[in-house]
C-alpha cells in the first residue's frame, strides 16, 4: 500500500496568498488538480450549507489508488481569506486563472508526474477554462452543466412558482445580462440572485457554452454523473458529453451532488449535504482510476 503524505501548498497572487493541500502517495502514477465548485466553497468541497468533506474524501481515496490530487481553498475561503476578491470585480476567467496557477503549482511539486483535471459543479467548467491555458492529460468533470447557465437560471426561475408579474422581471433582467447589459434596479426579492455587483460575474458565466468549451479542447474527457442529484440533472451531463468524439459519460448510482450515496428520499439527500461521515458513492472514484489508467496506457 502506498504511503500517503499531505502537505500544505501556498500560491503567491497579485491579490493575496491562496492555500491548499497537496495529498500525495508514494509513487504517484498520476496527480489530479481538483478544482470546487461554486459559492465559498474551501478544499474539502464544504460551504455555508454544510460540512459533507466530499473533496477531502475524494482526495484521500484517489491516494490510496496512487494517484495524488492538489485541491486548494477558493478565494476568501479558509486559509485563502486573504485574497478576497470584491464581488463586483470578480469574473469566472478570474478562477480560471487560479487555477493555471494551481497547475503550475503543482508542476513544481510534482515535475515528472503526468497531470489532470477534476472539476466539479461549476468548477467543472472552470477547469474546462484552465485546461485551454495549461496543458493536461486529461479532464475528469463531476455534475457539469452541458448548458450555458443562463438557461439553467431560466429554467430555475420558470420552476420556482413566482408571481407571474416578478418572473417577468426576472426573465427581462436575464435577457439584458444574457446580452451583456447591466441592470440597476433589481426588484428586492430577486436581489440575491441579481444584485448588481454579481452581474459582473453572472455576465462572464453566462456569455459560456460549455459543450463549445470542450469540445475546443483536444484531451480526453471523463463526463461523471450521479443519477440523485438534485441540482444538475443527467440530461446535462449528456449534452456535456456529446459533442465530443471520445468524451466517455458515467452514471454513478445513487450518488447525489455532493458525491454520496444517498436514498431516493429528497429530506435524505439534502440531509448528506452536511454529513461529512457518510462516503463516498461507490463507482466515482473507480470509474476516475479507470479513466487515468487508460490515459497513462496511451
Amino acid at each position: 500500500m502506498a504511503t500517503v503524505e499531505s502537505t500544505e501548498l501556498l500560491l503567491e497572487t497579485a491579490t493575496g496568498r491562496l492555500a491548499g493541500t497537496l495529498t500525495r502517495p508514494s509513487p504517484a502514477k498520476a496527480a489530479a488538480l481538483i478544482v470546487a465548485g461554486s459559492g465559498p466553497t474551501d478544499r474539502d468541497g464544504n460551504g455555508p450549507y454544510g460540512r459533507n468533506d466530499a473533496l477531502k474524501l475524494l482526495a484521500e481515496a484517489l491516494a490510496a489508488r496512487g494517484i495524488a490530487s492538489l485541491r486548494a481553498d477558493k478565494r476568501g475561503v479558509g486559509a485563502s481569506a486573504e485574497a478576497l476578491t470584491a464581488e463586483a470585480e470578480l469574473r469566472i476567467d478570474d478562477l480560471a486563472a487560479d487555477v493555471v496557477a494551481w497547475l503550475d503549482r503543482l508542476a513544481e511539486a510534482l515535475p515528472e508526474t503526468p497531470r489532470l483535471l477534476i472539476g466539479h459543479s461549476e468548477g467543472a467548467l472552470i477547469a474546462t477554462l484552465a485546461a485551454q491555458q495549461h496543458p493536461v492529460r486529461g479532464l475528469v468533470l463531476i455534475a457539469g452543466l452541458g448548458r450555458p447557465a443562463v438557461e439553467i437560471v431560466r429554467a430555475q426561475l420558470r420552476a420556482a412558482a413566482l408571481e407571474p408579474a416578478l418572473l417577468n422581471e426576472a426573465e427581462v433582467i436575464l435577457d439584458a445580462l444574457d446580452a451583456g447589459r447591466s441592470v440597476r434596479d433589481v426588484p428586492a426579492a430577486l436581489q440575491a440572485l441579481f444584485r448588481p455587483s454579481v452581474q459582473p460575474y453572472l455576465r462572464s458565466w453566462f456569455r459560456l457554452d460549455p459543450q463549445a468549451e470542450l469540445a475546443a479542447l483536444g484531451v480526453p474527457a471523463l463526463v461523471i454523473q450521479g443519477d440523485r442529484d438534485l441540482q444538475v440533472p443527467l440530461s446535462e451531463a449528456e449534452l456535456l458529453a456529446s459533442p465530443r468524439d471520445g468524451a466517455e459519460l458515467v452514471i454513478v448510482e445513487g450518488m447525489n451532488h455532493v458525491l454520496k450515496a444517498v436514498p431516493p428520499e429528497r429530506d435524505a439527500n439534502l440531509a448528506s449535504y452536511g454529513d461529512a461521515a457518510l462516503p463516498l458513492a461507490p463507482g466515482l472514484v473507480e470509474a476516475i482510476e479507470r479513466f487515468v489508467e487508460c490515459l497513462l496506457a496511451r
